[in-house]
C-alpha cells in the first residue's frame, strides 16, 4: 500500500476556512485588543484630580485658653497644600499634604508673636515648618477622615482630621474649586511645647490644648501642572 503524503504542513493545516496560523494570529490580536481596552478603562476609572490651595481665600486659625478666663486667637499667614480626589467617586479625597511656615504665626501682638517664635515655643529657627501628610482615608457614611503624620516642633505623631468637602464648582475665571473644612484639638505638650507659668490663684497662664480650624479653597490643576 502506498502511504498518503500530507499536502499541508502543520502550520498550514486548515480548520474550516482558516489555517492554524491564521487562527493563532487572530487569537493573539484579540488578546492584545482586550488587554489594551482593559488598560484604557482602568486608566479612565482611576484618573485622579489634583487641587492646590488658594491661600488668598483660605485660613489656618488656632485658639488657646489664656489665664483661665479668656481665649486668645491666632493664625498662620504662610502655608501651602495639595489634595488629590477621585472625581468618579464623589470627589472623595485620596491624599492630602500641607506645609505651614511657623515663622508666619500671627496673634496681632508682635511682642507675643516674637515669644511664640522663640525656643520657648515653636523655635522657628530650628523647626521652620509644620507639616501634614495623609497616610489613609477613612469613610463612614458621608464623613471622610484623613489619617496622617503631623509634624510640629520636630515631633511627628499620627492624627485624624474629620473633613468636610464642598463642591466642586466652576468659578468666574473658568477654574474648578473645592471647599475644605476641618478642625481638631492638639495637646501642645505632646510636641514639646511645654513653656508655661502657674497663676497665683492657680491654673496655667497658657492653655495646653490648642484648637485648630482650617477653612480652605482648592483650585483644580491642569494635568501637566500636577
Amino acid at each position: 500500500m502506498k502511504t498518503m503524503s500530507h499536502s499541508h504542513t502543520v502550520g498550514q493545516q486548515k480548520d474550516g476556512n482558516h489555517t492554524n496560523q491564521e487562527i493563532f494570529t487572530m487569537r493573539i490580536t484579540r488578546i492584545i485588543a482586550v488587554g489594551a481596552l482593559s488598560v484604557l478603562v482602568g486608566t479612565t476609572a482611576f484618573a485622579l484630580d489634583t487641587y492646590k490651595v488658594d491661600t488668598g481665600h483660605s485660613s489656618i486659625n488656632f485658639s488657646v485658653d489664656h489665664m483661665v478666663i479668656n481665649t486668645v486667637h491666632g493664625r498662620f499667614r504662610q502655608f501651602e497644600g495639595t489634595i488629590t480626589v477621585d472625581p468618579d467617586n464623589g470627589n472623595a479625597i485620596k491624599q492630602a499634604t500641607a506645609t505651614i511656615q511657623a515663622m508666619s504665626i500671627d496673634t496681632d501682638i508682635e511682642k507675643r508673636d516674637t515669644h511664640l517664635r522663640s525656643p520657648d515655643f515653636f523655635d522657628v529657627e530650628k523647626y521652620p515648618a509644620i507639616t501634614f501628610e495623609s497616610t489613609s482615608v477613612k469613610t463612614d457614611g458621608g464623613t471622610q477622615t484623613l489619617v496622617g503624620k503631623f509634624t510640629m516642633h520636630g515631633v511627628t505623631k499620627e492624627i485624624s482630621l474629620p473633613v468636610k468637602v464642598k463642591g466642586p464648582i466652576k468659578d468666574p475665571m473658568g477654574g474648578t474649586r473645592l471647599g475644605f473644612e476641618t478642625s481638631t484639638t492638639l495637646d501642645r505638650k505632646d510636641y514639646g511645647l511645654t513653656w508655661n507659668k502657674v497663676m497665683e490663684a492657680g491654673g496655667l497662664m497658657v492653655g495646653e490644648n490648642i484648637t485648630i480650624q482650617i477653612n480652605a479653597e482648592f483650585v483644580k490643576q491642569p494635568p501637566d501642572k500636577k
